[in-house]
């Protein structure tokens, strides 16, 4: 059954070469670059180098928060651009529980406390939990706004060339001067930091991780197109609707050309994402009636894309021979997915599922 609906999709494949090659194991370093460049070229924009790692101040703490149960920090962080010094305010959560606990890095819309982050669920079950606002990266102002933040740090500004980068790639950026920051802090096992968003950001999710091979984990919740979702044949978003909306800003000028007709047949697929995270974690949620991130077109991608967990000796994703149920958690392998009930949200529900899913692979019982 899942063979012919994935037949009937039509994905570009993840193991075969530019040139038509078979991809073998001693290839994927080659295979990887490819889609990588295709990513960058026609979806996302190049992120440009470097220029000096995330570094972290401690503003405030409160050592009782959550009933004394949780260090809370306020944590101010700064690193070099073209422009100089750029910094943004995380808000660090640890569990006085565990020793080193393994991190949650959250790209989230707004500060705690938000009905997305649950603070005490995720420390009760044994993890730290950094919280970055996504707005004080770069704005989502929409319709090329590029008048703050990382955008004008670095030069950024309409028009762009075709393949610079949008503001999914600004968010990654960000992202992964957290995660700088992160690996200096004795008390976090920042080793095992999973990178985690929801819609919008949890396509930043997925692009932060496929770059920054320093995450143990990506988490996508209802990302949806330019997200876990291959437009391809779907039922989600498309081009159109992001230039419609004015959030075609989040991609590289390059991502317009695939409008229309042309939307089935882009040179690069969503599963290309998804396999740059091989042969790390990748936990991919869903949400049943979530109409515009196509709940079908995840699924189906991610299985797609497990073609790359199985070259590199990881089981793929496990699934039965049948479309995911509502409530379903597919944990057995590598990527890993969850399908809930109802609508576009971040869950409770959603949350629980990518902590089970990891503390079975960290075989913990929290």
């Amino acid at each position: 059954m899942l063979k012919e609906l994935l037949d009937q999709r039509e994905l570009l494949p993840i193991l075969q070469m530019n040139d038509g090659r078979d991809v073998t194991l001693g290839l994927w370093p080659e295979r990887r670059a490819e889609m990588l460049d295709a990513l960058c070229r026609h979806s996302y924009g190049y992120t440009p180098e470097c220029t000096g790692p995330g570094k972290g101040e401690v503003v405030s703490e409160d050592i009782y928060a959550y009933a004394g149960k949780v260090l809370q920090q306020q944590i101010k962080i700064s690193f070099p651009t073209p422009s100089g010094v750029f910094s943004f305010m995380a808000e660090l959560f640890i569990p006085k529980s565990i020793n080193k606990p393994p991190v949650f890095l959250n790209l989230a819309f707004c500060p705690v406390p938000h009905r997305y982050i649950p603070v005490e669920e995720i420390t009760d079950r044994g993890f730290a939990l950094l919280v970055v606002c996504y707005q004080d990266i770069v704005n989502d102002g929409l319709h090329g706004n590029f008048s703050d933040g990382l955008a004008k740090a670095f030069g950024t500004d309409n028009p762009r060339s075709p393949d610079e980068w949008g503001k999914i790639g600004m968010w990654a950026y960000g992202a992964s001067r957290a995660l700088d920051y992160i690996l200096t802090r004795e008390d976090l096992d920042g080793e095992h930091t999973a990178v985690v968003g929801h819609s919008r950001l949890g396509k930043t999710a997925l692009w932060t991780a496929a770059q920054d091979e320093r995450f143990w984990c990506a988490c996508s919740n209802n990302s949806g197109y330019g997200g876990a979702a291959s437009s391809k044949h779907g039922t989600g978003e498309r081009v159109d609707d992001f230039l419609r909306c004015g959030s075609w800003d989040w991609y590289c000028e390059n991502f317009k050309l695939y409008r229309g007709e042309k939307e089935d047949s882009k040179p690069y697929d969503q599963a290309y994402l998804l396999a740059l995270i091989a042969p790390r974690l990748l936990l991919v949620g869903s949400a049943e009636k979530d109409r515009g991130a196509d709940p079908l077109s995840e699924f189906l991608t991610t299985l797609h894309a497990s073609a790359a967990w199985k070259l590199l000796g990881e089981k793929g994703l496990v699934t039965p021979d049948r479309l995911p149920l509502p409530g379903e958690q597919l944990n057995d392998g590598n990527p890993c997915y969850h399908l809930r009930p109802h609508r576009h949200f971040f869950s409770r529900q959603d949350w629980n599922a990518y902590m089970d899913a990891l503390n079975k692979k960290l075989n913990r019982d929290l």
